[in-house]
């Protein structure tokens, strides 16, 4: 069930999200909490950095580790505007992630409820609690508007 906390720390990653969008970017925003605290944050920028793995998971990951010093990440909840793809859930489950907190689905490649289900598969050797929905309206309508304007 999400929390106050989890409404506030979207906020957070809505922000974020907008920044992605000023630089043409498609906008998702995430961020890293630990015990209360953001220790890692990203956007989208595969465009701006040539860097087709720079999906704004990925980068508040890696922000995150690297405020750790640690590439596990136990205890930390992820949170992001839009449902994860493939590759960012994979960096979930590597990074050891307690908690997901998404907003809105994404029917064409969200993978943890929208397509494959990969939360649910009992093959990972971990397993992350999902909380999706949170701001999910909000999340929904920034991708859609940037995509308006882009038509």
């Amino acid at each position: 069930m999400a929390t106050p906390r989890d409404y506030m720390f979207m906020q957070q990653a809505l922000a974020l999200a907008a920044k992605g969008a000023e630089l043409g970017e498609v906008p998702v925003g995430a961020l890293v909490v630990l015990d209360g605290e953001v220790i890692g944050e990203g956007f989208n920028q595969p465009i701006s950095a040539s860097d087709p793995s720079a999906h704004a998971e990925v980068k508040a990951l890696r922000a995150a580790a690297a405020h750790q010093g640690n590439y596990r990440l136990p205890g930390a909840t992820l949170y992001v505007t839009i449902e994860p793809c493939t590759m960012c859930f994979g960096t979930l489950i590597h990074a050891r992630i307690a908690r997901l907190v998404y907003g809105a689905a994404e029917p064409r490649a969200g993978v943890v409820v929208s397509q494959l289900q990969l939360a649910e598969k009992t093959f990972f050797n971990h397993k992350i609690e999902v909380e999706g929905g949170v701001l999910a309206e909000d999340a929904g309508a920034l991708v859609r508007d940037f995509f308006k304007k882009r038509r």
